[in-house]
């Protein structure tokens, strides 16, 4: 299925882009999560197992667990503090 993928903070300027439309056969976030990992160290770093990122699902946060749809907007972002 075809999802969206966006890339937000540190995680965008580590891998370098805000955005990528990309094929995929995850059912959910944790999957795709494992998808884009294995594409190599930029997103092994930034998406790793051990590190804190949130993901948001059609601009809903959610956990790894949420399901995916054809055409559906994934973002990745590291925890916000304020200050």
């Amino acid at each position: 299925m075809k999802v969206t993928v966006r890339f937000f903070a540190s995680i965008r300027e580590a891998i370098g882009q805000g955005s990528e439309s990309l094929d995929t056969t995850a059912g959910n976030l944790a999957a795709l999560r494992d998808e884009l990992i294995a594409r190599g160290p930029v997103y092994a770093d930034s998406l790793a197992r051990g590190k804190a990122v949130r993901l948001a699902l059609n601009q809903v946060m959610s956990d790894e667990s949420a399901l995916l749809t054809e055409g559906c907007e994934v973002a990745f972002f590291p925890p916000v503090t304020g200050g």
